[in-house]
């Protein structure tokens, strides 16, 4: 394999794993205080508001259920408006963004949701405030669980990722459709693939390490 190859197959891998850390934090950073607000705005929580709570989980159901290819295109104004374009790996991480935001938001809700109520109830009775709640006991005790959400989330924007440049996004689904499948470079597209499979089994690996180390820590 020629240099060139082997430079620009290099450049995808960073092109791709930029694309995935951006969305990730950016999708983490809407989607906890959505999560939050969805779980404690729910029936019997404490701050329980049924129109905040059917409005909101109305609008993450919503996202959730678009393709991200139509959700993708469908966006490109907003993204236009956003970066001041619409292809390209930084304007690809909008969409990867609003995609994957509205999944992590269900992923927080559901591990604070695991949580016993017992352990709201003993808060409460101290005299513990909402917001303490949230920062000193839910989140806290979830954590493990939340990490090993927030991994499914990151396993699933590398494969978003690879669609978003097969539509001028860059990184490695770029490389795979046009130095691969229009060029008819077979090794190239086995190599790519390889390389997804291996980022998929590093981030997997890490995520489990990450929660089981949280998990041991909370129970001891």
């Amino acid at each position: 394999m020629s240099p060139d190859i082997t430079a620009l197959i290099w450049k995808s891998c960073g092109e791709t794993c930029y694309m995935v850390i951006a969305s990730t934090i950016l999708a983490t950073l809407i989607g906890l205080p959505i999560g939050v607000i969805l779980t404690v705005t729910d029936k019997g929580q404490i701050l329980e508001n049924k129109g905040i709570n059917s409005v909101l989980g109305a609008i993450v159901n919503a996202t959730r259920s678009t393709p991200f290819v139509i959700l993708m295109v469908a966006i490109i104004p907003l993204t236009r408006m956003i970066v001041g374009s619409s292809i390209g790996t930084t304007a690809a991480i909008v969409p990867l963004t609003l995609s994957c935001a509205p999944f992590i938001a269900r992923i927080i809700e559901s591990s604070l949701l695991e949580i016993d109520p017992g352990v709201i109830e003993a808060s409460l009775s101290m005299g513990a405030s909402p917001m303490q709640i949230i920062t000193k006991v839910l989140l806290p005790e979830a954590m493990h669980s939340i990490v090993l959400g927030i991994t499914l989330a990151i396993i699933s924007l590398i494969g978003y990722s690879a669609m978003a440049g097969a539509l001028g996004g860059g990184g490695l689904g770029d490389l795979a459709i046009r130095y691969g499948y229009q060029r008819f470079r077979m090794d190239i597209m086995i190599i790519t693939v390889v390389i997804l499979i291996a980022m998929v089994q590093l981030v997997q690996s890490l995520g489990n390490f990450i929660s089981a180390k949280l998990n041991k820590s909370k129970m001891n």
